[in-house]
């Protein structure tokens, strides 16, 4: 049987995503209940961080031992990889040893060749190019506050960015339309906004980009690895702070998500962090629930 991968949302049908959504709510609403659900009894997940992380650490390691399994952090200090083995090699050691591998790196195709290599499945945890397991949680977040996605309108404000590609990948797999208001220069890439065909339409303004929107998203300006850009980038970007001006232009009921960490006065108020439409916590919360159901559809 070929193994299954989660490295893009894309790797999963509509029907398989959705289906996994409706799980992950159904073991969240067991969790709150006090009911167990475990699974992955003796499973072990082998966590690759070469970047750092606190809800991709937290929530992987809390799920699998809340299903039933065991997981290892593995950091560069930690591993071979740190040392200079080829990641070819290390996929066929590591995956030998363990169920499945989650890896949250730098380059994309770090993890392709990760992938490629491993005999168990390995999951997205984040790269530069896509964090598919946050969109995972955002979906599970709207669909728990308004039900499908299905012909809504999400705008994204900020950096064309990770979370700005899977965003795209995500309005090809659940149906939705979305609007991306960047600076110019900073646009998403454009063979992917093609991909998307009609779904996706690229500003160069917020306020436009956010008109009648049913969800505003945004994330920090200067992402990981781009730290001695962030002057420049706040420069850049100053039109591009989600306010309650910028929520206003958005549909009355509109939802608003950030992927966290924030970094409030830069990307977004304080206002709307802790205002009545955002439900980033609930959003944060989710990473969890939606994780767990992924790793059961991978590891069962």
């Amino acid at each position: 049987m070929t193994t299954r991968h989660f490295l893009s949302l894309l790797d999963f049908s509509s029907s398989e995503l959705t289906e996994l959504i409706g799980h992950a709510i159904d073991v969240k609403q067991k969790l709150k209940r006090g009911i167990q659900h475990r699974p992955l009894e003796g499973k072990a997940l082998a966590m690759i961080f070469e970047k750092s992380s606190t809800r991709t650490r937290v929530s992987f390691e809390t799920g699998m031992y809340q299903l039933g399994g065991h997981a290892m952090f593995l950091s560069p200090r930690d591993c071979q990889l740190g040392r200079g083995e080829l990641i070819e090699d290390s996929a066929r050691v590591i995956s030998s040893m363990v169920d499945c591998i989650m890896a949250r790196t730098f380059g994309h195709e770090r993890l392709e060749l990760l992938a490629e290599h491993s005999y168990t499945p390995v999951i997205n945890g984040l790269t530069d190019y896509l964090h598919p397991c946050q969109l995972l949680a955002d979906m599970q977040t709207w669909f728990e506050q308004r039900g499908n996605i299905d012909g809504a309108t999400v705008a994204w404000i900020g950096d064309g960015n990770n979370m700005c590609h899977s965003y795209i990948n995500a309005a090809i797999r659940f149906n939705f339309k979305l609007n991306i208001g960047c600076p110019v220069g900073h646009e998403p890439c454009d063979s992917l906004v093609q991909s998307a065909a009609d779904r996706v339409r690229v500003f160069h303004s917020a306020a436009e980009a956010a008109e009648n929107a049913d969800l505003i998203v945004t994330d920090v300006f200067a992402s990981m690895g781009q730290e001695q850009e962030q002057q420049e980038r706040l420069k850049t970007f100053d039109e591009f702070q989600v306010s309650a001006d910028i929520m206003a232009k958005a549909d009355k009921d509109a939802l608003f998500m950030h992927c966290l960490p924030a970094h409030r006065g830069e990307e977004v108020t304080t206002e709307v962090l802790e205002g009545s439409q955002s439900v980033v916590w609930q959003e944060a919360e989710n990473r969890l629930h939606a994780q767990k159901a992924l790793l059961e559809f991978l590891m069962q």
